[in-house]
């Protein structure tokens, strides 16, 4: 584990805080347990002292896999998108815009529908090896991609907060269809017709905004953050709540791997002096 952690070195940035109100703060961290140091070899020495972990994934952990993320400026989704019938790049994951007027989003989905090229990477692995060594109690993930499961964690150890392409549901009924019907129908320009033999619109299981998370990102919130001794947070802006609320949970120290300085609203984050990109 030592090793896995020193591949990721010029990607880290050490958080030690713990998430109580600041005047418990210093209170809380003697109970935590925490690194021999606040770098790399710190955390390295947590993983192989056997550290249990929390897992927060973001759009940057799947950059590598080909797949963009959304908030980079110049490069992210929301800067590059060009389909016709948007205000705006967001309103294409809005519910009320996909009622109205759902062909921004199909032809959207046919770009980030999963598909035998789409590999897992470093960071996907990193996640497996953590299941394998009986170090994960859950990866909570934003990305709608599946790579997790792709990489070969199992699924009880993962939480799609934000859904994926895995299922789909007709939004007018609330049935679920067939997913890989309605991908065949995207990619054929068929939908009108699947929407109209299903009942009415049908989406993948993407929560758009507007949306609730899925029960299962609140079954064992609590529970997961209280028994976590680490928690790395990889390849996100921290910008989506209630997701990037998460780092509020839990006493436990945290690694933050992320090509962006994030959480510096937090007065006792450190950073080291330089972050490369993570790669595939």
């Amino acid at each position: 584990m030592a090793a896995v952690a020193r591949t990721l070195a010029a990607t880290l940035a050490y958080c030690c805080r713990a998430a109580a109100p600041s005047s418990a703060r210093r209170l809380v961290r003697t109970q935590a347990t925490l690194p021999p140091t606040r770098d790399v070899d710190g955390v390295a020495t947590l993983l192989k002292d056997g550290a249990r972990c929390v897992v927060m994934l973001g759009a940057g952990a799947s950059v590598a896999a080909g797949l963009p993320d959304f908030r980079t400026p110049g490069t992210g989704l929301y800067d590059t998108l060009e389909i016709s019938g948007l205000p705006y790049p967001e309103a294409v994951f809005e519910l009320d815009f996909f009622r109205t007027n759902p062909q921004p989003f199909y032809e959207l989905a046919k770009a980030l529908w999963p598909t035998d090229d789409s590999r897992p990477t470093k960071a996907h692995k990193l996640v497996k090896l953590l299941a394998d060594k009986n170090q994960l109690i859950r990866c909570y993930t934003q990305n709608i991609d599946s790579l997790e499961r792709a990489a070969g964690v199992p699924a009880e150890f993962v939480v799609a907060a934000h859904g994926n392409f895995d299922s789909a549901t007709c939004i007018a009924t609330g049935e679920k269809v067939d997913a890989e019907a309605l991908r065949r129908a995207i990619y054929e320009g068929t939908t009108d017709a699947f929407n109209a033999q299903n009942g009415g619109l049908c989406k993948a299981d993407i929560v758009f905004f507007g949306e609730a998370l899925p029960d299962r990102f609140w079954a064992s919130l609590r529970e997961d953050f209280d028994e976590a001794e680490l928690l790395l947070v990889i390849g996100t802006s921290l910008e989506v709540h209630p997701f990037a609320s998460l780092i509020d949970l839990g006493t436990m120290p945290r690694v933050l791997i992320n090509r962006d300085r994030v959480g510096e609203h937090q007065p006792d984050v450190a950073f080291p002096p330089s972050m490369g990109k993570l790669s595939g």
